[in-house]
Parts: C-alpha cells; structure tokens; sequence
C-alpha cells in the first residue's frame, strides 16, 4: 500500500462520502473547513494520530487536505508508512473552494478559506 507514488485527487473529484483529515491550523480551520472533516493540525499529527486511527477501522481511504497541498501531502506519506491508505488532496481547501464545494465554520455557517 505504501510503495510507489503519493496518490492524489483534485479537491472538486472527491467523492461526496470521502473522510476528510484536515491538517489545518487551528485559525484556518476556524475560518472554514469541508463539512464533516476531521481536524489534525499538522503541528499536532504524530501525538494526535490515535484521532484518526479510532475513526478509520472500516479501511476507506483517508482524503489529507490542507490549503494548497503541500502539508497534507507530507502527512498522507508519514500515513502510508504507517500502512494507512492515504490520498493527499491537490489543490487543498483553496481548490476546494474554488470548485463550489461548501466551507462551513464549527457553527454551521458559511466560511471561507484563509
């Protein structure tokens, strides 16, 4: 599972049931995230990872997002040497965005991408 290139997808082609693992500081996070992700700052990851392995037992892929990219590909490769199917989100939240798919705050009300 973990050999070869890092998989990826364009933010606007994730499935509508992909879990999502935000790693996101927590200001960006505030402003606004996809709907139903879970929130991992990368600066928290490796003490936090116990979050993410509680939630991922039915072996679906886990969708890593940041901003633009960058940070979530680094978390979906230390995920798949932990031999967790990761796929990093290209494009991150500002694709995301872009492409219309909604960005909500913690309250429920429509958010934005810092």
């Amino acid at each position: 599972m973990n050999s070869g290139p890092l998989p990826s997808v364009a933010a606007s082609a994730l499935p509508s049931e992909a879990f999502v693992l935000d790693v996101r500081e927590n200001d960006e996070w505030a402003a606004g995230h996809a709907e139903g992700a879970l929130h991992i700052p990368m600066s928290e990851f490796v003490a936090r990872i116990g979050e993410l392995t509680e939630k991922i037992e039915d072996e679906r892929p886990v969708y890593v997002m940041c901003r633009v990219g960058g940070r979530s590909a680094q978390v979906a490769q230390y995920l798949r040497s932990q031999d967790i199917d990761a796929v990093n989100v290209a494009g991150g939240m500002q694709d995301w965005e872009a492409a219309g798919r909604p960005v909500v705050t913690d309250a429920g009300t429509p958010g934005f991408v810092v």
